[in-house]
């Protein structure tokens, strides 16, 4: 494994440069291509993929919400010689009644696909990051000091990224976890409004929670420069929280790593905030 590259697909984003910069720390050759980059990838040029495959031995991968393009890659993937698979998809596949969203898509084809192909893979499932609060799509609302989410009372077990990146860099340098799905949640299920109430101990800044109805919510969403179809799907995926369906907790880290997962209140902390 060590005298080749791993690649990392997704390698900017919160969990990919998490992964990147953690493989490096223990010396193991990293690829991150780039759709700009001196090493280009894009998901929709498929003329791209062999030079990042090129000599790689293990792959993490991102998936492209909204298309089926994992299937393709992971089978181009094998056939350049790749022996370890490690995905990141996501919460919900299994759940009853969970909202269907495109990326529901991708991330059920796409394990259907690794779990298929000759190669030791490990699949991880997520739920909310609790960097979303900080880097992701609630930092502004952070900023502003109001969350304003239909999510009524409902909890959410967030999993830091760390965790995650963490679960990763296991699956794709040790032993053990070929054939293994790890859905990662954090220690405790937290409302919005408590989550908000951390984040406020945490910064020294007030931050509340308001309650929207879905509608109420889409609208702001577009007004601020959303598209129609993106603000829907988010609202979906956010009234999931309201009717308690991301509210279970999962051993998916202590499995991975025989430690439990990092609390919200630890990630709070040692975040920085807007």
């Amino acid at each position: 494994m060590t005298n080749h590259p791993i690649l990392v697909l997704g390698g900017t984003g919160k969990a990919g440069r998490r992964v990147a910069a953690r493989l490096r720390a223990l010396d193991v050759p990293v690829r991150v291509p780039t759709r700009s980059g001196p090493l280009p990838f894009d998901w929709t040029d498929d003329t791209t993929w062999p030079a990042a495959l090129a000599g790689a031995r293990a792959v993490f991968v991102v998936p492209f919400d909204g298309l089926l393009l994992t299937r393709p890659f992971v089978a181009r993937a094998v056939a350049a010689g790749v022996e370890r698979i490690v995905l990141l998809s996501g919460r919900g596949l299994d759940v009853p009644d969970y909202p269907q969203i495109t990326s529901g898509a991708t991330h059920s084809d796409g394990e259907a696909a690794v779990r298929a192909a000759d190669v030791a893979w490990t699949v991880l499932r997520p739920t909310w990051f609790a960097q979303n609060f900080s880097e992701g799509f609630f930092r502004d609302a952070v900023a502003a000091g109001d969350l304003r989410l239909p999510a009524g009372d409902g909890a959410v077990g967030f999993v830091d990224a760390d965790d995650i990146a963490d679960v990763a860099v296991a699956a794709l340098t040790g032993s053990g976890h070929g054939g293994h799905t790890y859905e990662l949640s954090g220690p405790r299920a937290l409302s919005m409004a408590e989550a908000a109430a951390e984040i406020a101990t945490a910064t020294g800044r007030p931050v509340r929670y308001t309650a929207l109805d879905l509608a109420t919510y889409r609208a702001e969403l577009v007004a601020a420069g959303w598209p129609e179809s993106d603000a829907r799907e988010l609202g979906l995926v956010v009234t999931a929280v309201r009717d308690g369906l991301d509210a279970y907790l999962s051993d998916g880290v202590e499995r991975a790593l025989g430690r439990p997962p990092r609390d919200f209140t630890a990630f709070a902390a040692a975040a920085t905030w807007p």
